[in-house]
């Protein structure tokens, strides 16, 4: 977090823009406005008070609520390859003026380097922020803002969390069976030693750093090939391969240098660009080279037969690496269907950001994994794709599929990104796991003091990640076990130490999607998905 001083005089006027009329508003008094509407009589409560009834509560919410409610998490959600596009979106309804500042030709840049110092100096003072803060905050004598866009934005916040509610009870109208579960029991001196090594690779100057982590015990079948997401690494993981492996799974983590931890870290002090999905492509490489490499036998300390079958499992970005290396290829269109979807910011749907970029970086027809390497199922934690496969969904994915998503999860919501694209599946082991409460990053743990990478607060998520972790765990576990056994993953409500997992196969995620589009009035529902035979 920057330590960086701000200058003496912050924000007093703020000129809003509304409707084409332009009007300065001392922020006191719009603060003093946002505590009582409907008392205040000044000439600021009569112009706000032509406002209509619902974008006037949507300002006061705006201003008065913390729009970032969890000092550690917002900390880590601007540090992390959504920062950018956040502080950009935020700096295009803002326009800060000030005598004596250098001018630039490029306002908008100016603007989000002005944006994210002040939100790291409130961050390192206070738990939340409110927007009046941040407006408070800014070193410059004046600051217009665009109201409509601010009131904008926040309802398709609104919207997105309003239709993920009745999600939620339309999942309960299906009347899964209630199952209770307690925690599985995890000695952590008795897992297994983490063999670290490197692989060479001819897509590389340098090898490919690699964890393994052997089985614990008999082998129980296929082998694991576990890959982080976007900015992430190898250890946030260890906590699920070490967990696998202990179980019989023998497990093989990824870190993918330049769009890994590190590669983030240094676009955040402006050593290199930010990572995005342009790594995808070299991280397709880098599982092929894995695949190659087991094969081959080159990677005995794994315990696995050489050329046994695998299991492709990520998290996010590590999730849609999967898909794709499983043989699936983005539908034709691609671009068209950007143009549109991002006309604006898609702030309740991050993940369209990085799908958007695959037109330069991934694109058109690959070649399926490496031949006599067979796939035998896919997990995608947090997964996403429904810009990339809008009609068939995952529909010509032949191995079965784990997709978990997360209730409040805003950078892949789970109805556009896990239920739409799963809906077209037909493998009977298949299963959409829906976590309530879970966040984008509920699988990700930070392995220096074994805590969760975001300390998430319970007004944000509603769930400790430990507890996530425990239960998404299980889970896991039991797919991996109904592979080759009778189906233990059957539909049902799963709950372990007060949190709540959904499963569905595919036809009940129909019937779940159909309950959710065909409700009146509903603000925006999923794509009409076409039944699978």
């Amino acid at each position: 977090m920057s330590g960086t001083a701000l200058p003496l005089r912050a924000a007093e006027v703020l000129q809003v823009q509304l409707d084409g009329l332009s009007v300065p508003i001392d922020l006191k008094a719009l603060e003093a406005w946002s505590r009582d509407p409907a008392r205040d009589r000044s000439e600021l409560g009569v112009w706000l008070g032509l406002l209509d009834q619902r974008s006037r509560s949507t300002l006061v919410q705006l201003l008065r609520e913390p729009f970032l409610r969890d000092q550690s998490l917002a900390s880590q959600l601007l540090n992390s390859w959504t920062g950018e596009p956040l502080i950009n979106e935020i700096a295009a309804l803002l326009s800060p003026s000030q005598a004596g500042l250098p001018t630039t030709s490029a306002p908008e840049v100016a603007t989000a380097g002005m944006l994210r110092r002040s939100l790291d100096d409130l961050l390192s003072r206070q738990r939340q922020v409110t927007l009046l803060e941040l407006l408070r905050t800014l070193p410059a004598e004046r600051v217009s803002l665009k109201l409509d866009g601010v009131i904008e934005l926040a309802q398709q916040w609104r919207r997105q969390l309003e239709l993920q509610q009745l999600a939620l009870r339309r999942l309960d109208g299906l009347g899964l069976p209630q199952r209770q579960s307690s925690p599985l029991t995890l000695s952590e001196r008795q897992r297994g030693p983490l063999v670290a090594t490197a692989l060479a690779v001819n897509h590389r100057r340098e090898p490919l750093p690699l964890q393994i982590w052997p089985s614990q015990g008999r082998v129980r079948g296929p082998w694991i090939l576990l890959m982080p997401g976007l900015g992430g690494s190898s250890g946030q993981l260890s906590w699920l391969a070490a967990s696998l492996a202990q179980w019989g799974w023998p497990v093989v983590v990824l870190d993918h240098p330049g769009s890994n931890e590190a590669a983030l870290q240094a676009s955040l002090i402006g050593q290199q660009p930010p990572p995005g999905s342009e790594s995808l492509a070299q991280r397709l490489a880098d599982g092929e080279a894995v695949l190659q490499a087991q094969r081959q036998g080159q990677l005995p300390a794994l315990g696995a037969p050489a050329g046994a079958p695998v299991v492709l499992m990520g998290h996010s970005l590590g999730g849609l690496t999967a898909l794709m290396a499983a043989g699936l290829t983005p539908e034709d269109g691609l671009g068209r269907r950007c143009r549109q979807a991002l006309r604006r910011l898609p702030l309740s749907n991050l993940s369209r950001l990085l799908q958007c970029q695959l037109p330069q970086g991934r694109s058109g027809r690959r070649p399926a994994p490496s031949p006599g390497t067979p796939v035998a199922a896919i997990v995608a934690y947090n997964g996403f794709g429904s810009l990339l496969w809008p009609s068939r969904g995952l529909e010509d994915l032949k191995a079965p599929l784990l997709l978990v998503g997360g209730s409040l999860d805003l950078i892949t919501p789970p109805l556009v990104e896990q239920l739409a694209v799963f809906s077209s599946q037909s493998h009977p082991r298949s299963r959409l796991v829906l976590l309530e409460g879970g966040s984008h990053f509920s699988p990700v743990r930070v392995p220096a003091n074994d805590q969760a990478l975001f300390r998430l607060g319970d007004d944000l998520v509603g769930i400790e990640p430990r507890k996530a972790q425990s239960l998404l765990l299980l889970l896991t576990l039991e797919f991996l076990k109904g592979l080759e056994q009778p189906l233990l993953l059957s539909p049902q409500v799963r709950k372990l130490s007060g949190v709540r997992a959904h499963v569905l196969d595919p036809p009940l995620a129909r019937r779940w999607g159909h309950a959710i589009r065909t409700q009146d009035g509903d603000p925006a529902r999923p794509p009409a998905r076409r039944p699978t035979p």
